[in-house]
């Protein structure tokens, strides 16, 4: 019932709060200002006002308004096959894996390896069947190749063997171009690529208040091709920003608003994406603790203050610290991806992930699906088709056997959640016969039932484009390519 039904939400400032945690980030940035190791992006900031001193940019209030009232306040992203995959726009939530991940998680649970270019099929083809995940990502990087084309290598394998779209980025000066090559092979031309976007390219300033080169020209080349950018600010509270939540939350406005304003600047209208990877740091150990409870506050804080400003938003929950599939890593992924769903966060980044954003796990992607289907049903709150509400369940011979209910029939399918066989909803009975299967033995039962299935297929031809450009980076580096795409 749409007159009384109430979204589900969690906030963690008061309006009040927020516009002071803006107001001090306006203050940073016309008078600390910015780093920026580009003259490019330095010669678009003088052109629209700032004042650069060498490298530094300082940016009056006037200019940052300017480009936020000119950024778009939502962002769609659109399939391999052209069908609308999400609306990133009010407290619509989608979630992905968390993006580069280093390395994997063997199935045997405790086997932590370097990834190879199998591993990066699999995960492909594993979170095109996640129902849950509404985006893949670029999830991990494949020690086989060189680094050098490590960026569009991981994005070659998921544009063929993913058809949902990808948040992906660069690591290197010439990535972006190869990049937005086989997008557009993909989606077929440019101009087709620009009314449906398939790919969102994450831009990450350094921590505090600076922008390197390589990140400020993807930015750049992203706004030029109207491709959408999501800003990832990452300051480190304690390490790389002030240690009070507030204080971050200020810096990291500031390194969002002033990749915004580079952003709209170099073009105007352009799809982007208020976004961040913030985090606490642990004193005792030297770690950057995901799972951290006020790393997730920053997250959410952060992302209400992007929406208060008027933008999509996107954040890293959902993730663990823990280094297995243990207690640890469902508790801390839980509560991530719940404080995400309760927060609006359009893009929820992390799920799969361990050990401080290093190490991708198969098993826990399948089991962060569950929980992101959990979540999601969250959002939905507690609704009722029509009123009353229960009266007629009563009528018109009650007999007290709901079960067999024509109501519950017709309803249940709607009204409740039902996860798949990798969480354990079995009788005792049924699961001491089963062989006591814990968590991770189940997801991995799930990882091998879901890979035997073949993804959808390219078309032959653009199939056959992307080998050439791939191809024709390997060699670049007098290497050959690990595997070749075949229908």
């Amino acid at each position: 019932m749409t007159d009384i039904w109430m979204r589900p939400g969690v906030d963690f400032l008061s309006s009040a709060f927020i516009e002071g945690i803006v107001a001090e980030a306006y203050i940073l940035l016309e008078t600390v200002g910015v780093q920026v190791e580009s003259e490019e992006a330095l010669d678009l900031l003088a052109g629209g006002g700032a004042r650069i001193e060498r490298d530094r940019a300082f940016l009056p209030g006037e200019l940052v308004d300017h480009c936020r009232q000119s950024a778009p306040a939502s962002v769609s992203l659109f399939d391999r096959s052209g069908a609308l995959a999400g609306l990133l726009k009010d407290a619509n939530t989608h979630f992905n894996p968390g993006s580069s991940a280093l390395l994997i998680l063997d199935p045997d649970g405790t086997t932590i390896r370097k990834p190879v270019s199998r591993d990066l099929v699999n995960c492909a083809c594993l979170v095109d069947q996640l129902e849950y995940l509404a985006f893949q990502s670029t999830a991990l990087i494949s020690s086989d190749v060189p680094t050098e084309i490590a960026d569009r290598y991981r994005l070659f394998i998921g544009l063929n063997y993913c058809q949902k779209p990808v948040i992906t980025g660069t690591f290197s000066p010439d990535g972006f171009e190869v990049m937005y090559q086989m997008l557009c092979l993909v989606r077929g031309s440019e101009q087709a690529l620009r009314e449906k976007p398939l790919a969102v390219f994450d831009c990450c300033p350094t921590s505090p208040l600076q922008w390197s080169s390589q990140t400020v020209s993807d930015l750049i080349k992203a706004a030029q091709r109207w491709v959408p950018a999501e800003i990832v600010a990452m300051p480190l509270a304690g390490a790389a920003a002030p240690i009070t939540l507030a204080g971050t939350l200020v810096q990291h406005t500031a390194e969002n608003l002033s990749g915004i304003v580079i952003h709209q600047l170099a073009q105007a209208g352009a799809p982007v994406i208020y976004g961040g990877s913030p985090a606490i740091m642990d004193m005792r150990k030297g770690t950057t603790p995901m799972g951290a409870i006020e790393t997730m506050m920053i997250e959410s804080g952060h992302a209400r203050i992007g929406k208060h400003l008027g933008f999509p938003v996107h954040a890293y929950l959902g993730l663990s610290d823990a280094k297995i599939l243990d207690y640890q890593a469902g508790l801390e992924t839980g509560i991530g991806a719940i404080l995400a769903a309760l927060s609006g966060i359009n893009v929820v980044s992390g799920c799969g992930m361990l050990a401080f954003e290093n190490c991708q796990s198969l098993e826990k992607l399948v089991l962060d699906n569950d929980i992101a289907g959990m979540a999601l049903r969250l959002t939905r709150g507690i609704t009722s088709p029509e009123r009353p509400f229960a009266r007629e369940f009563f009528e018109p011979e009650f007999r007290g056997n709901f079960l067999a209910s024509r109501h519950t029939l017709s309803l249940f399918q709607n009204e409740l959640y039902f996860p798949s066989p990798a969480l354990d909803r079995a009788t005792l009975q049924e699961w001491q016969a089963c062989g006591h299967m814990g968590a991770a033995e189940r997801a991995n039962r799930r990882v091998e039932s879901l890979l035997a299935n073949r993804p959808i297929q390219l078309d032959p031809a653009i199939q056959s484009e992307l080998n050439r450009v791939m191809k024709t980076e390997c060699q670049k580096y007098g290497v050959s390519m690990p595997i070749t795409l075949s229908s």
